[in-house]
């Protein structure tokens, strides 16, 4: 899949040097280097989404152990001592969100 982008005015846009978009090192892909801003333009973070986002996959977040240090063993006593302090809930979804979200099971 390829993506293009093409501006109506390009003199509105950063010269050659300032260009933040780069094509990345992974076949089609593309890079920004910098802050994605969605609904904002004063993102403070990487990529900030001021309103709903659908994710059609999975938010992977990186739990390898090639990325830790320190690991250790903890004490069990301990640790189900603080999950006995855990407020414990069960919920439904709103029938108007689960619809939306094609959730079947709420």
């Amino acid at each position: 899949q390829n993506i293009f982008f093409q501006a109506s005015n390009p003199g509105q846009f950063e010269n050659d040097s300032d260009v933040l978009w780069q094509r990345g090192h992974v076949p089609e892909t593309i890079a920004y280097h910098g802050r994605v801003g969605i609904n904002t333009d004063a993102p403070d973070e990487a990529l900030v989404v001021c309103g709903n986002a659908k994710v059609m996959g999975r938010v992977m977040h990186p739990s390898d152990s090639r990325a830790k240090q320190n690991i250790r063993e903890v004490d069990t006593n301990e640790q189900l001592r603080r999950i006995t302090q855990m407020r414990l809930v069960e919920y439904d979804y709103k029938p108007e969100f689960a619809s939306v979200m094609g959730i079947k099971d709420t």
